[in-house]
């Protein structure tokens, strides 16, 4: 009798790499968190438009990773099934852990939209007259 070694599953190798990225959910917020401090010192005192532009961003590239940190906790935390089958994640939503990252991941979603909407600073460009 011939004994098969069993697959490692699609679901099992995204659950895996979720791991490893949510891991560092807490490193990111924190970066996130000392990016939007150094944007609102910016602010405060008063930089130029180009400097405010690229805090700005810099804050917006933090929020993203923050972002897509929290989502693969709840990708998580939520399980395997979870991962296909919109029964089980919808049950496991349901549930004290699953609500909560759901909830920090429309919050960090809420904030980084709100701030893509009015925290950039825009930078007028180079006028096609000076040409």
């Amino acid at each position: 009798m011939a004994i098969f070694r069993r697959r490692v599953s699609r679901e099992a190798d995204r659950y895996h790499a979720d791991q490893e990225l949510g891991g560092d959910f807490g490193a990111l917020l924190d970066r996130a968190r000392e990016a939007e401090q150094a944007l609102r010192a910016k602010r405060a005192e008063g930089a130029s438009a180009e400097e405010l532009r690229a805090a700005g961003i810099d804050f917006d590239r933090a929020l993203t990773e923050a972002l897509r940190a929290a989502e693969a906790v709840q990708r998580v935390t939520l399980g395997e099934k979870a991962y296909d089958d919109r029964i089980a994640r919808r049950k496991a939503r349901a549930t004290p852990d699953g609500a909560k990252w759901t909830a920090e991941v429309n919050r960090l979603r809420t904030l980084r939209e709100e701030h893509r909407l009015t925290g950039i600073a825009r930078v007028p460009r180079a006028s096609s007259a000076a040409r």
